[in-house]
């Protein structure tokens, strides 16, 4: 769920994307990277970070990262989880179109929040690069 900011509003009791300090992002059905087919993913345009809110304990984060099949730019990204005072919790290399997604597991142990962030390594035009976080699963009592 997306939580939408305002006064007096009750967070959901799953984690969910805090849309005030995020970058623009949607959530699609169908998303390509290397080739292969995801059918849920979070989309950003890099660079991007999307911020969660766990909203009760959760033990981890997992998910595939990897640039959509329909960037149309060379250039490349790094993925990361970083905690909510932005600390890095996990990276991936650099990925570029056409690379196959590469897997992500974070330990969640004690954190309240998470962001998921999106870097271009290459100059500018890596800005225009789609990047998917597919999958998504948190696991949480």
């Amino acid at each position: 769920p997306v939580l939408k900011p305002g006064n007096n509003r009750v967070p959901p009791p799953e984690p969910s994307i805090r849309q005030k300090g995020s970058d623009k992002f949607w959530q699609r059905d169908d998303a390509w990277i290397g080739g292969e087919r995801h059918t849920h993913a979070l989309t950003v345009h890099a660079p991007a970070t999307t911020l969660i809110d766990l909203n009760r304990s959760c033990t981890s984060f997992d998910a595939v990262a990897g640039v959509d099949d329909a960037t149309i730019t060379p250039g490349g990204v790094v993925f990361s989880v970083q905690d909510g005072d932005g600390n890095t919790l996990w990276h991936s290399r650099t990925l570029s179109v056409g690379d196959d997604a590469v897997p992500v597991h974070v330990p969640l142990a004690g954190q309240k929040s998470i962001r998921l962030v999106v870097t271009p390594v290459n100059g500018i035009w890596s800005a225009l690069n789609v990047a998917d976080w597919a999958e998504a699963r948190f696991r949480c009592s």
